[in-house]
């Protein structure tokens, strides 16, 4: 079996925050979804569980981060063209999410931000390897 990813995230609203990953493009997995947490596929090797807080919290002892006064992980996802990344990152916006930063552009990867409804932030990033400085 390959590695796979599970990306957990506290949400403050299940349905809410639900329904703003489909419209970003992820699929629900009814199997691992209840009342307090959903997942949500990515890919075969990515997910992302959305947890209610209470359920977040029977995995820590720490509080859970404010973020709208901290950072407290960056999740970046590469797509496989710039219209994908444009894709999904206008699709994050026109979803209620905010754009913290401009998009930037490295020569070789072009890279676009937002923080979804909880405050929790992504790079979405398209990289073309031959256009990498030698």
């Amino acid at each position: 079996m390959k590695s796979q990813i599970f990306i957990n995230l506290p949400v403050k609203d299940l349905t809410k925050a639900m329904d703003f990953y489909t419209k970003i493009g992820f699929t629900n997995n009814p199997q691992f979804t209840d009342e307090t947490a959903a997942c949500m596929f990515i890919s075969d090797e990515i997910f992302v569980m959305l947890l209610t807080h209470p359920k977040f919290k029977e995995f820590i002892k720490k509080e859970i981060s404010d973020t709208a006064k901290t950072t407290e992980v960056i999740n970046s996802l590469s797509v496989g063209s710039i219209a994908k990344m444009n894709e999904m990152a206008d699709a994050a916006i026109n979803a209620g999410a905010q754009e913290p930063t401009e998009p930037k552009d490295y020569g070789f990867m072009e890279q676009r931000s937002f923080s979804d409804l909880d405050g929790h932030h992504w790079e979405v990033f398209y990289m073309d390897m031959s256009k990498f400085p030698q």
